[in-house]
């Protein structure tokens, strides 16, 4: 793969300093501030991580594309951008020189905050769901970009699974196609977003950051190009009741056919049903999950830097 031109990425200072000095740092994306959470929950949320991984003693890198700049260490200024300006994108990995060219601002998904990550020479990034293969993918090949990118892009991911609202055996299956490891975090279980079991076993699992320092660091050694998946679930005491969970994503599923709602228009509607349905439950499970990430990712940053 070409590498980016030097000037094409631009480092905040920060992030910058704490990458030529060899200390953790973070990668955050922003499509949460941007496309997930509401205005002002979003620029709180974004400020508060922050802060949560500098209390840990990691350098945050927040990402993100200001005027067509891919950010990597976005300032407090530029995360409140993204969170309140109207005309903000979602940019995945293809949609880079489409931002780049017209000089948009815009949240970066999983899978262009971990190929910007990983160009900066950041090794560890948290988030809240993973994309992955979404129902009925067998006609419509609708399946996140997310997956293939952390095929060539050997980071460190920390993730809660994917949204219950995907299809969860099918993301496992081409997660196994794709040669990325997944592993529980003190769990065999796969976490379903929302609860902390899918329903779906892990072969592997890790007991502390240090074993998922210890993982990347066998996956650079042996010069493999994948991924790691953390897999961090809920707390089973934070978890959308699971009852209540399947009744909910059940009708959500079921409104979407009886509405003709299909393709990339699917997943906005199922998590609109969801939050509407829960009365807001929904949101606050997805923000114990992102905290939860984050956390975690701070200590495997700090344990692989170690």
């Amino acid at each position: 793969m070409q590498s980016p031109s030097p000037s094409a990425i631009r480092l905040g200072e920060e992030v910058a300093a704490a990458i030529a000095d060899s200390r953790p740092v973070l990668a955050l994306e922003s499509t949460i501030l941007s496309h997930g959470l509401p205005t002002p929950r979003n620029l709180e949320v974004g400020l508060a991580s922050e802060e949560l991984v500098r209390d840990a003693g990691v350098v945050p890198a927040t990402i993100g594309v200001i005027d067509g700049v891919p950010v990597v260490g976005l300032s407090p200024a530029e995360i409140e951008r993204l969170c309140t300006v109207a005309e903000v994108v979602k940019v995945s990995v293809r949609d880079l020189p489409i931002a780049r060219a017209k000089r948009l601002d815009g949240g970066t998904t999983v899978a262009a905050t971990a190929w910007l990550a990983h160009r900066a020479g950041i090794r560890v990034m948290s988030t809240g769901g993973l994309g992955g293969v979404h129902r009925g993918a067998s006609e419509t090949f609708d399946e996140s970009a997310d997956l293939t990118t952390l095929a060539e892009t050997p980071i460190t991911l920390v993730s809660a699974g994917v949204k219950s609202i995907l299809d969860i055996r099918a993301t496992l299956e081409r997660l196994e196609t794709l040669n990325i490891p997944v592993v529980g975090y003190r769990t065999n279980r796969y976490p379903g977003f929302y609860v902390a079991d899918s329903g779906f076993a892990l072969d592997y699992r890790l007991e502390s950051p240090a074993d998922a320092a210890a993982l990347a660091r066998a996956r650079d050694e042996l010069g493999l190009s994948a991924a790691v998946l953390v897999a961090n679930p809920v707390d089973e005491a934070k978890q959308l009741d699971p009852g209540l969970h399947d009744r909910v994503l059940a009708d959500a599923i079921a409104a979407a056919s009886e509405a003709g709602i299909t393709g990339h228009d699917t997943t906005p509607f199922l998590l609109d049903h969801l939050q509407r349905a829960t009365g807001g439950r929904s949101l606050e499970v997805n923000l114990e999950v992102y905290r939860g990430n984050v956390a975690l990712g701070a200590e495997i940053a700090r344990a692989l830097a170690g």
